[in-house]
């Protein structure tokens, strides 16, 4: 792989993403709303059966220390977590997040989850294709990869419809379901920068 000498500066990393009538914004651990809408995504049954968290959110306390520590990973530059919230009301919807940002390789890892009162609505489908235009337009990198455990299809149709093609199967590369101590597959797919932006209207 040929070294790179320079990389481009992100230009606004604190602009604000918004469209679909979404805004992605800051998650504030000190606020008890954000704090119950983090508490309830990350409990949600249906959030567990496709995620296995290494530091599982049982309580409000942790909820806040959860987004304690991702706010200090993304003042470290290494994630830019966003809050999914109706463009209008301000009603938290979801979480969506880019992490693992490699400056170097201009690579970054995107995930995101929605809470159950806010699905069927293509939340999740908006607020990746906002996230992905941020992260290449804002934050200067050049690939995003999502990935997901095998079976997960309205992950894998969300992806493609983002303009995220299927890459391959990863073996062994995610934690089993609530079980840390086993692997499954899971579904890679990425879009670069170079990549058309699909129309997700």
């Amino acid at each position: 792989m040929a070294q790179i000498d320079e990389q481009p500066a992100a230009r606004r990393p604190d602009v604000a993403p918004h469209g679909h009538g979404l805004r992605l914004d800051h998650w504030n651990p000190d606020s008890r709303a954000h704090a119950e809408a983090w508490l309830c995504g990350r409990t949600d049954l249906d959030f567990l059966r496709w995620n296995t968290p290494l530091q599982p959110d049982i309580d409000l306390a942790g909820a806040r220390a959860a987004l304690l520590r991702q706010r200090e990973q993304a003042a470290a530059g290494g994630c830019a977590p966003f809050r999914i919230a109706d463009a209008k009301s301000g009603t938290t919807l979801g979480h969506i997040g880019i992490n693992m940002i490699d400056r170097v390789s201009r690579c970054a890892r995107v995930g995101y989850w929605v809470l159950p009162e806010a699905r069927g609505r293509r939340v999740a489908t908006h607020a990746l294709a906002l996230a992905a235009r941020w992260t290449f337009t804002e934050l200067g990198l050049y690939r995003l990869e999502l990935g997901h455990a095998l079976g997960h299809e309205a992950s894998c149709r969300i992806a493609q419809t983002c303009g995220f093609p299927y890459e391959g199967t990863l073996r062994g590369a995610m934690f089993e379901a609530g079980r840390p101590s086993a692997f499954r597959d899971a579904h890679l797919h990425a879009r670069l920068a170079s990549d058309p932006d699909p129309s997700v209207d």
